[in-house]
């Protein structure tokens, strides 16, 4: 049996397709969503879903919630006798999800189509489809949530639509993805997001504005908590203050300690007030996917809202703002996702009424290696990330590009692949090594050709030939962790803080190359490539470390970013 997975930050929920159409399996208390929580005692008992969220006020040393946020990482979070990584915390709420379908149909699921946010990297998409496994269910495809919310809303009528936006925000995550919708096909076009934005953080803000009209008596009370405990119970008073400001203009936000309860009102407007900061973090993703579908904003027929979190006056407020119309929320936007997997579901299963659809997606970061290149001043430049397969190109997808050696007598070249967006490779995502021998000669004479090539499944698979001497090398990205331990750090920035200030960390130029940085990331192809020139040029200047050239550099860089983005390529 094979079924549709929502595997959500705050809440979770599984479908199926059955009768032509996506039905939402109910849980045990028949309620279609099952909270992401987990919570277990000392003793091995385990409660998932509603009853371990209700222990989070009493017991938050041993429950567990938001872990989504951790996929990927080695972050683990204690619970009983033993600490949990993200997957093993996740595979609990699936396997309850699963049990909840074997009590509906009398039958144990064994596949699944699980969703993640479309800006998941490949860590977090491996580490999602773990979960799965130790769930005891075959994974057959991991889609992205936008594109599995697309399938809902498209559906309804199986109608041909114009190129629409998805804005999906959730509670721990924020996706935006153009799509559009013609002859059978789901054409997703462009992708962007936030994997560190949703709903939490507007509870963050919640709680910064409002824990100081709680008075002096609540500080004393919590003061006096653990802080798991002290954590949890403003999370959960900030969660239903901001839900019930969906519905009405003043919310209490209220504590309970021992036999005494602290509350304070809590105003729509001083709350979106405060959440400005997040606000405008939503802007930039939108921006992003328009200019990297090259669709303008008044040629999109829809806005379609996603996630619990767009229920919120602030976000549709700024939306309405933002797009000059008033946003479609005719799905409902805590079950898409979850209908829209159950779509695949139905597809993968090659149910007859689902014959002629088929999808199509993108890469959601651009995918390539680490370089070095020689600045005009003879100076070798390393970790310079060069890009092979953009972000949102189509997949699958199978691109070429040349390198050559860079020193004499050069015997080995390393391709280290990263994905991610900035210039740095430090700052993106290592996600592999390969190694190949090459003919001792002259710098720059022996040329390598390096392929990717990526499928829909997220399967990353490089090639690397000499063509000279006929060499071949392939590489099947698996997971590799970085292997640099907190204490590696930390021991790395002690000793940079012990030498004298370079240049380089400046204010000035610090704010310079951030500035650079941003507008490398932002854009692709030759502007990027050109844009990645302006800033190997600008470290130059700066490894002389002559103020006066420093100074001029800088002045020329931030002029021609200012005359970038005043106008900037369509």
């Amino acid at each position: 049996m094979l079924i549709g997975i929502d595997l959500g930050t705050t809440n979770s929920a599984v479908a199926v397709w059955r009768d032509e159409r996506s039905q939402l399996v109910p849980n045990a208390l028949g309620e279609l969503l099952t909270p992401s929580a987990v919570s277990i005692d000392r003793t091995g008992q385990v409660w998932t879903g509603a009853a371990a969220l209700d222990r989070m006020a009493t017991h938050p040393e041993e429950t567990a919630t938001s872990f989504k946020r951790m996929m990927g990482t080695e972050a683990t979070v204690k619970l009983g006798k033993r600490s949990f990584t993200a997957e093993e915390l996740s595979a609990v709420v699936l396997t309850s999800l699963v049990e909840d379908v074997e009590q509906a149909f009398g039958e144990r699921p064994t596949e699944a189509v699980i969703t993640v946010p479309a800006y998941f990297n490949e860590k977090q998409r491996r580490a999602t489809r773990r979960a799965g496994e130790i769930a005891g269910l075959e994974v057959r495809r991991l889609i992205n949530e936008p594109t599995a919310a697309a399938l809902a809303y498209g559906l309804q009528d199986r109608g041909d639509r114009e190129p629409f936006l998805v804005f999906d925000l959730g509670g721990g995550t924020f996706d935006v993805s153009i799509v559009e919708m013609f002859d059978g096909i789901v054409e997703v076009r462009a992708s962007a997001g936030d994997n560190r934005l949703g709903g939490d953080d507007f509870n963050q803000i919640m709680i910064q504005l409002m824990e100081p009209w709680l008075g002096e008596g609540a500080a004393a009370a919590l003061a006096r908590l653990s802080p798991e405990r002290r954590k949890a119970l403003l999370n959960l008073a900030a969660e239903k203050a901001r839900r019930a400001l969906s519905d009405q203009a003043e919310a209490d936000f209220a504590v309970t300690v021992g036999d005494d309860r602290f509350a304070a009102t809590a105003g729509g407007e001083a709350f979106e007030e405060a959440a400005q900061g997040l606000i405008k973090r939503l802007r930039d993703p939108v921006i992003r996917s328009l200019r990297d579908s090259g669709i303008d904003l008044k040629s999109l027929s829809e806005i379609v809202l996603v996630g619990g979190a767009t229920r919120m006056p602030v976000v549709r407020k700024a939306l309405t703002r933002m797009f000059g119309r008033f946003p479609n929320h005719s799905v409902h936007p805590d079950h898409a996702v979850a209908l829209g997997a159950a779509v695949q579901a139905g597809l993968l299963a090659k149910d007859g009424g689902l014959d002629e659809i088929r999808i199509t997606d993108v890469a959601p970061f651009t995918l390539g290696v680490d370089t070095s290149t020689h600045d005009r001043f003879g100076n070798l430049q390393t970790g310079i990330f060069a890009p092979i397969i953009e972000r949102n190109t189509p997949v699958p997808v199978s691109r070429m590009e040349w390198f050559s050696t860079i020193r004499d007598n050069q015997r080995e070249v390393e391709f280290n692949v990263y994905q991610g967006e900035a210039r740095d490779v430090a700052q993106n995502v290592r996600l592999g090594t390969t190694r190949i021998t090459v003919p001792a000669k002259p710098a720059g004479q022996v040329g390598i050709e390096v392929r990717f090539t990526y499928d829909t499944s997220g399967l990353l698979e490089v090639d690397v030939t000499v063509p000279e001497s006929g060499l071949h090398k392939n590489l099947v990205i698996v997971d590799e962790e970085d292997g640099r331990t907190s204490k590696d750090l930390d021991a790395s920035r002690k000793a940079l803080q012990a030498l004298k200030v370079h240049p380089r960390d400046e204010a000035e130029n610090v704010a310079a190359m951030a500035r650079a940085g941003r507008c490398y990331e932002s854009f692709t192809g030759h502007v990027r490539q050109t844009i990645g020139d302006w800033i190997t040029d600008f470290q130059g200047v700066i490894d002389k470390q002559d103020k006066r050239l420093i100074a001029e550099a800088r002045e020329q860089l931030l002029a021609a970013l200012d005359r970038l983005e005043e106008n900037p390529p369509l």
